[in-house]
């Protein structure tokens, strides 16, 4: 009995261990099955999810460096702008939170479509902008309530503002959103990554020629990240390097001026140092607004700056492509003088019209009785064309070609922005490649009174001056002084090498000089009505560019044509004559609109300048409408 008792119980046990053993069994091999699975079959799925809880790298924008006037007047500013964003994760529910935000920060029903639509498009593991600009006010309540609501915060972020809109939209220029060219660009250059964390970058003026000046180094945070981009940790910070601030040549109370002067024109402005090319005013007229083009300008408003016909978005001064008309003639008279084409004393008779040699062809001066006998003094102070038809004969293109280049014509001036033309200055071989024809002698006439296919921009005239005020000591023109980062000054240094035309001893700088001194202020001068009285000494020389050719016989009467057909009025001029330290150029399009004309709004720029407050210019008038315009 118990014998049967003990092998019942032994059969039992051995039941009861295999049984035991194969669940063991059982559970080794799932267990091993479901390893083999996860690390095996699994595994690059794991892999996956675990480098996503990784270390990331949190882009930080830097504060863009400010940009000032030679009088320490900001020019822009950074605005700092709130948004405020919610983490969808960390709200139960959407609706009720908008409920109860509503009344804090003043939710419009587009503020919450925008926002729904951008949830739906978004992770749940990050944050959707739900209202952008916020006011101070709404800020304020909000952060007094803000531990209420977990998964909503308060972003800020820079954006930049032009206090003064148009008044320096051509000069200072705009941010604007970076596109996919700017990144291919910036790419190529082998910057992308500074610019990781900006949406905006400049575009226009100095805002885009000085952009790695202003723009800084991009900061960022290292934290740990879990596989749904949340963060866990801040791992490392490396706070951003600010832009350097840098500081113009201009004038800002100048420049004001200047653009009360020009209001309702199509005209054109640069004032200069021309003893270092400081540019002290630079002004194009109509201009733009450039803040709305910082959030993004709408395509129809864009439209309307571009079908313009006035055409606002052009800087005439570096742009505006003109026949440079009589104002080259100081420039072909030193020329003539430095290759002994003519001297002092060589005299010509100014007659109505000058006759090609070997042709009948005739070319009219601007004055019907002619001028009678005429040194080169006198040829500049009347602005006798018959003179300098005479000069570019006996000079030749080649010679005119490589005497005027050195003065800045044809070429770029150097001046510190991008939006720059070139112009023309006519030659053989260009005269050949583009209209497959040869130079005649009657291109070269044409070209001696900045007439034919010669253009220039308004800062070309006037580097040329300033390099006549040198003795032939070409400046390049400038807007930058400084650039400026804590204790670290910077100052602007050119970056065209430097040259010299002719001989700076030679006296026919000085003569030249004189002449121009003459036109202003002899009474046989085409501009003494104008400047004689200016108790600091101006010198000048005008021009006048025709905007459709005349026939043979035909009389220009500005009274009968329409506004867009009248001639373009030129006035360059320099002061006070002994010590120059203002050279400009003006440009008025088709002469000047509703009475405006050129060289009272030149005397009225020098007299601002240069005279007293408490001292009223001399009122100056003339006819709008006069048959005889300036030359």
């Amino acid at each position: 009995m118990k014998f049967r008792d003990f092998a019942e119980e032994e059969k039992l046990f051995v039941r009861r261990a295999l049984v035991a053993f194969a669940l063991v069994l059982a559970g080794f091999t799932a267990l091993v099955v479901n390893l083999w699975h996860l690390q095996i079959e699994q595994n690059q799925y794991y892999q996956t999810r675990s480098n996503q809880n990784d270390i990331k790298m949190i882009p930080i924008a830097p504060t863009r460096g400010l940009i000032f006037d030679r009088n320490g007047i900001p020019l822009v500013k950074n605005v700092t702008w709130y948004d405020i964003e919610v983490l969808p994760y960390k709200i139960q529910n959407i609706q009720a939170l908008l409920n109860q935000l509503s009344p804090l920060i003043n939710l419009s029903p587009d503020d919450i479509d925008t926002f729904t639509r951008s949830l739906r498009a978004s992770s749940r593991y990050k944050p959707v902008v739900l209202k952008t600009e916020l006011s101070d006010e709404e800020v304020a309540r909000f952060s007094v309530n803000q531990f209420k609501f977990s998964g909503v915060t308060i972003n800020s972020y820079e954006d930049r503002q032009y206090p003064y809109g148009p008044d320096l939209a051509h000069v200072v220029g705009y941010v604007s959103k970076i596109n996919d060219n700017d990144f291919k660009r910036l790419d190529k250059a082998g910057v992308g990554e500074n610019y990781a964390a900006d949406h905006n970058i400049g575009k226009q003026g100095i805002e885009g020629y000085y952009e790695s000046v202003l723009h800084g180094k991009t900061g960022y945070q290292e934290v740990e990240v879990d596989n749904h981009g949340r963060v866990i940790r801040v791992l490392k910070e490396v706070p951003p390097v600010a832009g350097k601030n840098i500081t113009l040549t201009l004038d800002l109370h100048l420049q004001q001026y200047v653009e009360s002067q020009l209001v309702g024109q199509r005209a054109a402005v640069l004032i200069e140092n021309p003893r270092d090319g400081g540019v002290l005013a630079m002004v194009s007229s109509p201009s733009y607004d450039p803040n709305p083009f910082v959030k993004g300008i709408s395509s129809k408003a864009y439209r309307a700056l571009l079908e313009n016909k006035d055409l606002p978005l052009i800087n005439r001064v570096t742009q505006g492509l003109y026949p440079p008309a009589s104002t080259v003639k100081p420039y072909m008279a030193m020329s003539a003088l430095l290759n002994h084409v003519i001297t002092p004393q060589t005299t010509f008779f100014g007659a109505p019209t000058w006759t090609l040699p070997g042709t009948e062809r005739r070319y009219r001066d601007w004055k019907k009785t002619g001028h009678g006998m005429l040194d080169v003094t006198r040829a500049i102070e009347e602005s006798a064309d018959t003179f300098f038809y005479q000069v570019a004969f006996m000079m030749g293109i080649d010679r005119i070609h490589t005497m005027l280049s050195q003065f800045g014509y044809g070429r770029s001036t150097g001046i510190d922005l991008n939006e720059e033309y070139n112009g023309l200055l006519p030659s053989r071989e260009w005269k050949l490649k583009v209209h497959k024809k040869g130079w005649y002698q009657g291109d070269t006439v044409s070209v001696g009174i900045g007439q034919g296919y010669w253009i220039a921009t308004p800062v070309q005239m006037v580097k040329a001056m300033a390099t006549l005020i040198n003795n032939g000591r070409a400046i390049q023109p400038h807007l930058l002084y400084e650039e400026k980062q804590g204790s670290t000054v910077i100052p602007w240094k050119p970056t065209l090498p430097p040259q010299q035309i002719g001989d700076a001893k030679s006296p026919y700088w000085s003569l030249v000089r004189h002449a121009m001194f003459g036109m202003a202020n002899a009474s046989n001068g085409t501009g003494y009505k104008y400047f004689h009285t200016a108790p600091y000494g101006i010198a000048a020389k005008s021009g006048t560019s025709q905007v459709f050719g005349l026939k043979q016989n035909q009389i220009y009467n500005a009274k009968m044509i329409p506004i867009r057909l009248r001639d373009h009025i030129f006035y360059t001029a320099f002061a006070p004559f002994n010590d120059p330290k203002v050279a400009m150029a003006l440009i008025l399009e088709n002469g000047g609109i509703n009475g405006v004309t050129a060289a009272p709004l030149v005397r009225n720029i020098m007299d601002h300048i240069f005279l007293p407050p408490d001292v009223a210019p001399m009122p100056v008038t003339a006819d709008p409408m006069s048959n005889q315009t300036a030359h």
